[in-house]
């Protein structure tokens, strides 16, 4: 078959369009023997038919798995270069109670970045000595808190934020640990709006005031420094921006180490994962080795002892580990002119005549509103028939949603069977992270549940919403409210449990 000249070029018609790239689905995802998508023992459609579509599913075993491979991969790197290693889960990617306590079993804290996401930590029981807490913008409840429960680590993000911090602790008679997050100005390879050390922008404070603001930190007995803070990005492959954020900010611990102790060094997370089966993370165990290396060499060079490490990845642990499964609405092919490239008179001769290709709309009843990364970073996702296997010859395929926005788009580009209709259930692997994060109820679509699976058992660990539940926030509708709470308005639920 040959590809489309609609089709990006990394993508090429797939031999088999049933088939589950391996590194793309979770561990336990498969093929039943009637061709029904099989995650970690539990069927699609039973899936669908208790919970409705959209409906996020979450494999419980590999998560766990991947928790304690992340953390032995750092343990054993840094362990060799004796040093040793915190791993902290970042909840942004997917926090739940559930989710806290499978990491927390897992030997990993927690990494929090809002006062919200500091209260489910606690409520699932995990223990504020091993929870840290980020955000550029903290406010004062929300570092009240914080101090107050006994966080193990408060990552302080400008030089104004240091007496702000410092005075909240001293009223409550507390010492709090901190770190400082330095902006240190390695680019990752990533999107724009994922690479977050660049010079121009929000998080953290410039190498040039490091030195300043870390003295204001020591002034305070109030506060115990704890060392530096670095993360530049998200979605990375390589280990060269780790490198080359390890030297640069290896010289400032060093300078900082003739003032006082500096016994740690956060290197923040942001590990990338497969989301189609072209991409090719670099396993974690050589991400781990390679900083390590790069860590020794860096104290040895400076002639400093070599820092404890903290890390702290998210999308790397839960992303792989997820799946939405939605249902198919509406199948339509389109006739696209495809654009042609710039004349060549020795190729083209005297005449060309334009190409028209076909693309094929496969509308869900999903989209934006569950998973927003598609739109919001052009991020590129892969999708299979679940509900059976077909011998139908793949078409290019563009997975949409059902939001008034052109730009709602699930899957931007992928090979379908060419019989897929109204009807099939269609499956988005790697949506573990930032898709329920991230979700909202645009166009009043409520949200969709989030479902653990293991051993063959399907279990709602985050309740979808419904209609009513929406309705309720709806104070206009406050004088129709009936006893039960609902409203005359009220038109049912779109997502179940």
């Amino acid at each position: 078959m040959h590809a489309n000249p609609l089709a990006p070029a990394w993508l090429q018609p797939p031999v088999d369009a049933n088939a589950l790239a391996a590194a793309v689905w979770p561990a336990n995802a498969h093929r039943g023997d009637d061709g029904m998508l099989m995650l970690a023992g539990v069927r699609a459609d039973d899936l669908v038919e208790r919970f409705g579509t959209p409906v996020y599913v979450m494999d419980e075993a590999d998560v766990r798995e991947r928790a304690t491979r992340v953390r032995a991969a750092f343990l054993s790197a840094f362990g060799r270069i004796d040093s040793t290693a915190r791993v902290y889960y970042a909840g942004k990617a997917f926090l739940s109670a559930e989710v806290a306590r499978w990491v927390a079993e897992a030997g990993l804290g927690i990494d929090v970045a809002s006062g919200g996401e500091l209260a489910v930590a606690l409520a699932a029981g995990t223990d504020p000595a091993i929870t840290g807490v980020h955000g550029n913008a903290k406010s004062d409840a929300e570092l009240r808190r914080a101090i107050e429960v006994g966080v193990g680590s408060i990552v302080i993000d400008s030089f104004a934020e240091v007496e702000r911090v410092a005075a909240i602790a001293t009223e409550l008679g507390r010492v709090q640990p901190v770190r400082l997050r330095i902006n240190s100005g390695v680019h990752a390879s990533t999107h724009e709006y994922l690479a977050t050390a660049h010079e121009d922008q929000k998080f953290g404070v410039p190498l040039t005031r490091a030195v300043e603001t870390v003295d204001a930190i020591r002034l305070h007995e109030s506060l115990r420094f704890l060392g530096l803070h670095s993360h530049i990005g998200s979605q990375i492959f390589e280990s060269d921006g780790f490198s080359a954020a390890i030297s640069r900010l290896m010289g400032l611990h060093a300078r900082l180490l003739q003032d006082g102790p500096v016994p740690q060094l956060n290197l923040g997370g942001g590990f990338g994962i497969a989301y189609t089966d072209v991409d090719e993370p670099r396993p974690i165990e050589d991400i781990a080795n390679d900083m390590a290396a790069e860590l020794a060499s860096a104290a040895a060079r400076l002639g400093v002892p070599v820092p404890d490490v903290a890390l702290e990845p998210g999308r790397s642990i839960v992303g792989p580990a997820g799946v939405t499964l939605y249902r198919v609405e509406v199948v339509k092919p389109l006739q696209v002119t495809v654009p042609m490239p710039p004349f060549d008179p020795a190729r083209d001769g005297d005449t060309r005549e334009d190409t028209v290709a076909t693309r094929t709309y496969v509308s869900v009843d999903g989209g934006m509103s569950d998973n927003i990364r598609p739109a919001l970073y052009r991020a590129e996702y892969s999708a299979r028939i679940a509900s059976r296997v077909s011998t139908a010859e793949p078409i290019l395929a563009r997975v949409a949603g059902k939001h008034c926005e052109g730009g709602d788009i699930v899957v931007h580009a992928e090979y379908l069977p060419g019989d897929v209709e109204r009807g099939d259930l269609l499956a988005v692997p790697a949506t573990g992270a930032y898709g329920w994060a991230m979700a909202s109820n645009y166009n009043w679509i409520a949200r969709p549940p989030v479902v653990a699976v293991r051993d063959g058992v399907a279990r709602v660990i985050v309740h979808g919403e419904t209609i009513d539940d929406l309705l309720r926030r709806d104070a206009g509708l406050d004088r129709g409210r009936t006893d039960s709470g609902q409203t005359a308005a009220s038109e049912g639920s779109t997502t179940s449990d």
